[in-house]
């Protein structure tokens, strides 16, 4: 499970902005709960977590015998969450535990969202939204685009970053014309709470500490709703 995945519910926000904030953020927290509580129950389920156990006996080894190309993949899924809407990389987390550990895992997946969502900056910016037409997705970027005025600077595309869906704020930004060096240093600085909450969600996952992980999630959820109504408010600020 990955924290970005269980609240990523983009397709709950509507046209109009900044109304889009409110309701995603509300949808996401609620969908967040629910995700985790489910994980927690399913953890008490013998052979649930048996099933899980051992699916991560027979992938830990294979990757520990390929540790290069496992690394690879994993970066590279992992940056492909970061700029499709329907991808995640969620059910890679508790292997990438077993095989290397919480801290190099958190590692790898902070660097494998860091370059996807600098992939989708790159396409904003370059190519306009060639991987969002027809999508949902394409609607939200156009209601954020409209509403801000000029390009942002670091503190407003870092609360981009934490209260958007993570394929939004690279096309956003591209499109906005925000200098890469500034969105590279806000991604970087957002994406590094995700990636320790996610691997501390997969962790309770491994140990059936469900404690940790309703605690992480819930934390993980409030902080979110935080960061949209921080974000709500500046949306609703008037233009000057």
């Amino acid at each position: 499970m990955t924290l970005r995945a269980a609240c990523a519910t983009e397709s709950s926000m509507t046209a109009s902005a900044p109304e889009p904030v409110a309701t995603s953020a509300r949808h996401r927290y609620a969908w967040l709960a629910l995700v985790a509580l489910a994980a927690a129950a399913l953890l008490y389920a013998d052979p649930v977590y048996g099933a899980l156990q051992s699916l991560l006996d027979r992938a830990g080894p294979v990757i520990r015998a390929h540790p290069v190309a496992g690394v690879a993949v994993f970066v590279l899924l992992s940056a492909l969450s970061a700029v499709l809407a329907f991808f995640s990389s969620a059910a890679l987390v508790p292997v990438a535990i077993v095989a290397w550990g919480p801290a190099v895992s958190a590692l790898l997946l902070w660097a494998g969202w860091w370059i996807g969502g600098t992939l989708a900056y790159g396409i904003g910016h370059l190519f306009g939204r060639p991987l969002l037409r027809g999508r949902r997705i394409a609607q939200v970027v156009d209601t954020y685009r409209a509403r801000l005025q000029g390009r942002p600077g670091f503190g407003l595309v870092l609360l981009l970053q934490l209260a958007l869906p993570s394929e939004v704020p690279g096309y956003l930004c591209g499109l906005l014309g925000v200098p890469l060096r500034t969105y590279a240093l806000a991604l970087a600085v957002a994406e590094l709470p995700f990636a320790a909450g996610t691997v501390l969600l997969g962790d309770g996952l491994v140990r059936r500490n469900a404690p940790l992980l309703l605690g992480v999630a819930l934390l993980g959820g409030a902080a979110m709703l935080a960061a949209g109504a921080l974000l709500r408010r500046r949306m609703r600020a008037p233009r000057r």
